[in-house]
């Protein structure tokens, strides 16, 4: 197996148990309310959506504002906790 290979175990949340995750399934779940839906997908090549989806998540991490982390960006708050240049 490719992770085995590589020195990397593989981590899987319980079947039906989003909270052994919940970082993760907010951020998937913001992603589909601000990216996916909503929009017309079928004139769009893979190759735009990988653009269109690095955008998004550069502009989450660099300025999307969120209010658990006083209304600061993610990499914002990790500056001021000194875990990021």
């Amino acid at each position: 197996m490719i992770c085995e290979e590589h020195g990397l175990v593989r981590s899987m949340s319980r079947k039906g148990h989003s909270p052994d995750n919940s970082r993760m399934e907010g951020l998937f779940g913001r992603l589909k309310i601000e990216f996916f839906y909503g929009r017309d997908w079928s004139d769009v090549t893979l190759e735009q959506i990988m653009k269109m989806l690095d955008a998004y998540l550069m502009w989450y991490r660099d300025e999307r504002l969120k209010s658990d982390l006083g209304y600061m960006s993610p990499r914002k708050y990790r500056e001021s906790l000194g875990l990021a240049t």
